[in-house]
C-alpha cells in the first residue's frame, strides 16, 4: 500500500473500525463529521432541500450498511461523497432529467473555452440564482466539474456520458451561466 493510500485509510480509522462492528456511536460521529458537506452535494444536484436531506440520510444508511467494502483507497469522506453524489444522480434521473449525448463532431464546436469568456464581477448571491436558473443537465455538470472536483472522465462515468460529452456540456453550462449574469448584471 502506498503512502496516500495508508493516509486516507488512517484518517478516522478508529472510528471506522467501529462503525464496521455496528458501533451507533460511531456511525453518529462520522455522521456528525460529514452531514453538512453531504447534504450540500446532495443540494447543488437535486436542488430541493428536502429531497437532499432524504438523500444524504439513506447515502449515509448505505454507507454504514456497505462499510466492509470500504478499502480506503480514497477517504472517507470522498467514498461517502460518491454515493450521495449517484443517489441524487440516480433521483435526478428518476425525474426524468436528461443529459445532452453529443457525437465526437460536436465537441470540437465547444472545446475552446477560451471564446466568449469575460470577467463579470457579481455577488455570490447572483451566481447561485444563475446556477439554477440551469437546466438540470447543465447544473449537475457544472457542479461536479467546478464544486465537487471531478474531472470530465469521472464525470462521463458517474452520468453514463462521454468524456467529450461531459466538456462539451461544462462548455455550454458555462457559457449559459456567462448569459444568464450578464442579463442579471
Amino acid at each position: 500500500m502506498n503512502q496516500n493510500q495508508d493516509r486516507y485509510r488512517n484518517i478516522h480509522k478508529e472510528l471506522i473500525e467501529k462503525c464496521r462492528k455496528r458501533d451507533q456511536t460511531a456511525q453518529f460521529e462520522l455522521y456528525k463529521l460529514y452531514y453538512k458537506s453531504m447534504y450540500n452535494a446532495s443540494l447543488r444536484i437535486v436542488q430541493n432541500p428536502s429531497e437532499a436531506e432524504d438523500i444524504m440520510q439513506e447515502a449515509f444508511l448505505t454507507a454504514f450498511s456497505k462499510i466492509d467494502t470500504y478499502k480506503g483507497e480514497v477517504s472517507f469522506g470522498a467514498w461517502l461523497k460518491k454515493i450521495v453524489i449517484n443517489r441524487s444522480i440516480d433521483y435526478s434521473r428518476s425525474r426524468k432529467v436528461r443529459f445532452e449525448k453529443l457525437d465526437e463532431e460536436t465537441e470540437d464546436v465547444w472545446h475552446n473555452d477560451d471564446e466568449g469568456d469575460s470577467e463579470i464581477n457579481v455577488k455570490l448571491t447572483s451566481i447561485r440564482k444563475a446556477i439554477n436558473m440551469l437546466s438540470d443537465g447543465y447544473r449537475v455538470v457544472l457542479s461536479l466539474y467546478l464544486i465537487e472536483g471531478y474531472d470530465h472522465d469521472e464525470i462521463g462515468q458517474i452520468l453514463n456520458i462521454s468524456s467529450s460529452g461531459s466538456r462539451s456540456q461544462f462548455t455550454r453550462a458555462k457559457q449559459k451561466l456567462v448569459e444568464l449574469l450578464k442579463i442579471k448584471k
